[in-house]
């Protein structure tokens, strides 16, 4: 009887185990995708250089591309006296094991680079 109440305590600790580890490995991909990504985002031209546009590419193993388009049309109208054009800047990541994020934000583009 004891033996039995062994074996389901080392079963189930067996399996918290292999949850844990689970867990660990995805955290692990999750945090390496995220600094791929600040790695990419930082090495953005310098925002009087940057165009609209597709571009792709591998960093590190993980796959990228990375849209840059005029946020929407009701902000070029909203923003037509303004020195600035807001830009969208799409990032999307994915990881050799399939992972992956997408991570938009806003740069702001002097007018007269366009």
């Amino acid at each position: 009887m004891a033996l039995a109440i062994v074996a389901a305590v080392l079963s189930s600790i067996g399996a918290v185990i292999g949850t844990t580890v689970k867990g660990t490995r995805s955290i692990d991909q999750r945090l390496a995708l995220t600094g791929a990504a600040e790695t990419l985002l930082a090495q953005l031209p310098a925002r009087n250089l940057l165009k609209s546009g597709t571009q792709y590419g591998e960093l590190a193993g993980h796959r990228w591309r990375i849209d840059v388009a005029p946020l929407n049309v009701a902000a070029q109208e909203v923003t037509a006296t303004s020195r600035f054009v807001p830009l969208a800047v799409s990032l999307l990541m994915q990881a050799p094991g399939g992972p992956a994020i997408q991570i938009t934000t806003v740069r702001l583009v002097p007018r007269f680079s366009e």
